[in-house]
Order: C-alpha cells, then sequence, then structure tokens
C-alpha cells in the first residue's frame, strides 16, 4: 500500500494517489472538497473525470465522486431555516467546496477523509460537526463508510443537528447511449419538474438528459453495453435513496446514493438529526458486475 503526491509535470491537477496491494488505486485532492478524481479497478479507470474543467477553480466539478453535505439538491429560497436563524445554503452544500485532511486507513485498504466544522461552515451552518468517509478498496468493489458526528461541548448549543448526505460519482461511459440501468423501482421523481413519473420512461430518455430520485433501492446497475461492463450500486438505510443524473454530451452516468430528497431540511422528509454527542454512520458500495441478459 502507498499513499503518495503527485505533482509532477505530467499531472494536469495536483493529487494524493492511493495504490492498494492489489493494483487498484484512487486519486484525491481533499484541498478541493475531499474529491475522489479517480477510481482505477481491475486495471480500468471506472470514473469519468474532466481535469480541464477542474482546473478552473470558478467553474463547478464535473467528474469524480463530490460529496453533497449537509442537503442534497436545494432548498428554498437557498437559505436553511433553524430555530436560531435563518442561514445561506447554497445547493447540495458546503462540503464539496472546503478543504479536508486525509489519511491512509489503518488496514492499507483505503484512506480516509475528514472535514470539521470551521467558521466557514459557521456561517452556513451553526453546529460543531465532523464528518469522516472512509474509501476502502476491495476486490472489485469501492466500499464507502461515512461517519457523522454531531460534537458536545459547553460551548455548543443543544439544539439537535439535521442534516442529508449524500455522495455524486460520475461513471464513465462509453456512450450514454450504450448505458443501461437496472434495479429502480417502478416509480420515481422526475427533478426537473419535481413531479412523479415513471422510472422506465424515464431511463429511455437517458441518452438525452435525465434527473431523478428514486428508492429506497438496495441494488442498482449502470450497464455499458458497448464494453460489457458494469457497476452496482449496494445501499444501506437510511443512505437507500437512488438518484441517476445524465449531462448530454459527456459521457458519463452519475449514480447517487441520497439519504433524503430535495428540501429535506425544509420538509423533513427523511431528514435526519443527531443530538449533541451522538452520531451516525452510514454506508454503501460500488462493486463491478457483467453485462445484464436483458434491458430495462
Amino acid at each position: 500500500m502507498t499513499l503518495l503526491r503527485c505533482a509532477g509535470p505530467a499531472e494536469l491537477y495536483p493529487h494524493w494517489l492511493f495504490t492498494a496491494a492489489a493494483g487498484d488505486q484512487l486519486r484525491v485532492v481533499p484541498e478541493r472538497g475531499g474529491l475522489v478524481t479517480s477510481w482505477v479497478c481491475e486495471g480500468r479507470e471506472r470514473l469519468y473525470f474532466d481535469a480541464e474543467r477542474f482546473a478552473d477553480p470558478a467553474k463547478s466539478v464535473r467528474g469524480g465522486i463530490p460529496v453533497l453535505f449537509p442537503i442534497c439538491g436545494n432548498l428554498p429560497g437557498d437559505t436553511l431555516v433553524l430555530p436560531r436563524g435563518t442561514f445561506p445554503m447554497a445547493q447540495h452544500g458546503f462540503a464539496r467546496d472546503l478543504p479536508w485532511s486525509l489519511e491512509a486507513l489503518a488496514d492499507g485498504q483505503g484512506v480516509r477523509l475528514t472535514l470539521e466544522d470551521s467558521p466557514t461552515s459557521q456561517a452556513a451552518y451553526p453546529f460543531a460537526f465532523g464528518l469522516t468517509l472512509d474509501y476502502r478498496l476491495e476486490p472489485g468493489a469501492l466500499a464507502i463508510r461515512a461517519t457523522v458526528h454531531h460534537h458536545a461541548g459547553p460551548q455548543n448549543r443543544p439544539d439537535p443537528m439535521p442534516f442529508a448526505l449524500g455522495l455524486h460519482p460520475y461513471f464513465a461511459v462509453s456512450a450514454l447511449e450504450a448505458a443501461v440501468v437496472q434495479g429502480l423501482p417502478e416509480h420515481c421523481v422526475n427533478h426537473l419538474t419535481m413531479e412523479p413519473a415513471a422510472t422506465l420512461e424515464q431511463l429511455q430518455q437517458l441518452a438525452g438528459g435525465i434527473d431523478l430520485l428514486a428508492g429506497p433501492a438496495a441494488g442498482v446497475c449502470l450497464w455499458d453495453q458497448a464494453t460489457g461492463q458494469g457497476v452496482e450500486l449496494q445501499t444501506t438505510a437510511p443512505l437507500d435513496l437512488a438518484v441517476v443524473w445524465t449531462d448530454p454530451p459527456r459521457p458519463m452516468v452519475c449514480l447517487e446514493p441520497w439519504t433524503a430528497p430535495r428540501g429535506a431540511l425544509a420538509s423533513g422528509d427523511r431528514c435526519l438529526r443527531l443530538e449533541p454527542g451522538e452520531q451516525l454512520q452510514l454506508q454503501c458500495r460500488y462493486a463491478l458486475c457483467s453485462t445484464p441478459t436483458r434491458q430495462a
């Protein structure tokens, strides 16, 4: 196992490279939102990443595995309303924009990223929190475990801390027309209209651009019919909602686990809350799989 800083002239962006004993790799940029930019598994890059866009900090990231916290999606008026006041909260929260710390896992199988509250986060989210993400390389899989802490202390208010958590991984495909998604429930929410929709009808428009939320879903598969390669999102409650998003013409499909739908911290729908001193672990897993015998 190695964890190396890479910033040579051949690199488009500085990053940390983690290499497991079996040869699988993760590339991570903790300074830019704790972003995993690459997952090489069984000799093949599994993630889509626009390195040229990433080189411009003024532009939003397109690729890797952005972290969504303390909200998924957006809130009405981009405002978080709490008993103690109102606070500005941008879409998907602030975790994907702040610097994280990085270390290798003690067992040598992956990396741990950690984000703690700061004056910047407190301006939008007045809670003393800690968020760790463990990315563990397993044979043919990437296991992810998140731990959310609501720190207790004499300076902290006793209010429960509301939050949602999601991941936004971009998976590379040969072409959108070759992508197939299986395992979702019959009905979903079309994020473009925020109306109920038939999942199959949405997936048939995948190449033209879709944004849907469905679930709970225990196992959702994304296949590339041209390469015969696939990845399955395996979820565990409460991180068991699934979002599918495409952004034509980019050859990628986002297959995302969320704990709650858009607006959860306003509506209360599946909103998670931690009392001071409490913590909660959430987990999901992406496992490689082969081409299906039928198309959904």
